[in-house]
């Protein structure tokens, strides 16, 4: 993979972690939500602005990944709503690798040599530990409810690969995508919220705006990078943000980051390189 592709990756990364640690603090998730999607669709159509409309044939995907975004968002906020972030995060992020990894080569024809795949089941593993640093959470919500927004995350990253490839606009389809992604979550929030909707654009919008511009340049980097990279190694790359997660929890939220999550840390950090050297050769 190109170095600055990786390097734009991980500052997705980071950026993607810090917006859902956003969410996670919130004191309603829904509202937060909202309005970080909303903002990213507010500013999505100078996105239009450095290139021409999308190709017809990905119009099919830019819906579809619409409608999978919606129900990751909400699969998203109920699993912050039973579990912490840094168990619920690793979890859904962990996930998703492998399962790009699967659906690249079903549907989008791609081809991983086995350095590659031991890369990613690396990353994916040694996401999913971090969650195991704090102990684990009773009930089977905390681990349902991450596992299926890592499912979901999974289908929209093959969709939107595949449908990004076919536009012949990069920028077009992440702005059309961005732009019709917010409106499904504002008639849900405006229809359990009602008035209290305006409340909290009143009082509470600002952390929420600007976690709406990391979520847009986040996403968007990510699908752009999808036009260069492999679909499995812009994911798994991507979800090194779980890292930067799990400091987020133990510095600001109070959560706890010992011997076993900096094990995890360096186990995913070794996987992004066996999957960087698998591709080279």
């Amino acid at each position: 993979m190109d170095p600055l592709v990786i390097i734009l990756v991980l500052s997705a990364a980071v950026m993607h972690a810090v917006w859902n640690a956003v969410v996670k603090v919130g004191d309603d998730r829904l509202m937060t939500m909202t309005v970080v999607i909303g903002t990213t669709g507010l500013f999505a159509p100078f996105l239009l602005l450095l290139g021409p409309s999308p190709a017809p044939e990905s119009w099919p995907y830019i819906v579809a990944s619409t409608v999978l975004n919606n129900i990751y968002f909400l699969f998203l906020i109920e699993a912050y709503r039973v579990g912490d972030l840094s168990h619920a995060y690793p979890l859904a992020r962990g996930s998703a690798p492998l399962l790009v990894a699967i659906g690249a080569m079903v549907f989008g024809g791609e081809n991983l040599g086995m350095g590659e795949l031991a890369g990613i089941a690396l990353v994916s593993g040694g996401i999913i530990s971090l969650m195991f640093g704090g102990g684990l959470q009773s009930g089977w919500r905390p681990i349902v409810f991450p596992l299926l927004t890592g499912l979901m995350i999974a289908t929209y990253t093959v969709i939107d690969g595949i449908g990004v490839r076919l536009s012949g606009s990069p920028s077009g389809y992440i702005g059309w995508l961005f732009i019709l992604s917010p409106l499904p979550l504002v008639i849900i929030a405006i229809a359990r919220r009602g008035s209290d909707v305006f409340v909290f654009l009143r009082t509470r919008w600002r952390r929420a705006v600007l976690a709406g511009f990391l979520n847009l340049a986040s996403y968007g980097l990510a699908i752009w990078a999808l036009t260069f990279g492999a679909m499995a190694h812009v994911s798994a790359l991507r979800e090194t943000s779980v890292i930067i997660a799990a400091l987020i929890g133990s510095r600001v939220l109070g959560e706890t980051f010992g011997r076993k999550r900096i094990i995890s840390a360096v186990i995913v950090a070794i996987g992004v390189v066996t999957i960087n050297l698998g591709a080279a050769y």
